[in-house]
């Protein structure tokens, strides 16, 4: 073989390996890519989860606020009956404020459909036309995300008979 051929043959085996070389650097960085989305993926997936998780919770503890809330309807006022619910009321409470829950649905605020459910009407001058009248349920969110509706009567202004 020839000096020039072994030259020749020295180049094209460069060339293969430069070749073979940059298919799996393509192929590293691919799978680095794909690693990294892979950790994205899960870090979401679990957040996720767990904002599902902390949801339920949440929403077990909101049948606890209404039993307390009943018990406190039928308590004597003053008593120390009503002054313990309201305790527990007010320690509840606090507990749903520490994880971000704010109750939704208050007596003259606007009705907001998204936020709150009609379950009745009431014709009344005290407050003005499409505010709430009387809460009937609570509602609670979690930050911006409605856990559950606020069940509130809407006041809808008198008609005048002239």
């Amino acid at each position: 073989m020839s000096e020039d051929g072994g030259q020749q043959a020295v180049e094209e085996q460069q060339r293969d390996l430069a070749a073979e070389l940059a298919t799996m650097e393509d192929r590293w960085k691919r799978a680095l890519a794909d690693l990294d989305n892979y950790r994205k993926r899960s870090a979401r997936e679990l957040e996720r989860r767990s904002g599902e998780n902390a949801e339920a919770i949440v929403r077990d503890w909101l049948d606890v606020v209404d039993s307390v809330e009943r018990a406190l309807l039928v308590a004597e006022p003053d008593s120390t009956l009503a002054v313990g619910l309201l305790a527990v009321r007010d320690q509840i409470e606090a507990v749903l404020a520490r994880q971000g829950v704010t109750r939704l649905g208050a007596k003259g605020e606007r009705f907001d459909p998204e936020r709150h459910e009609a379950v009745g009407v009431v014709e009344t001058d005290e407050v003005p036309d499409g505010t709430i009248a009387e809460v009937a349920r609570s509602g609670f969110a979690l930050g911006d995300r409605v856990l559950r509706p606020a069940q509130v009567i809407v006041a809808q202004r008198k008609e005048r008979e002239d």
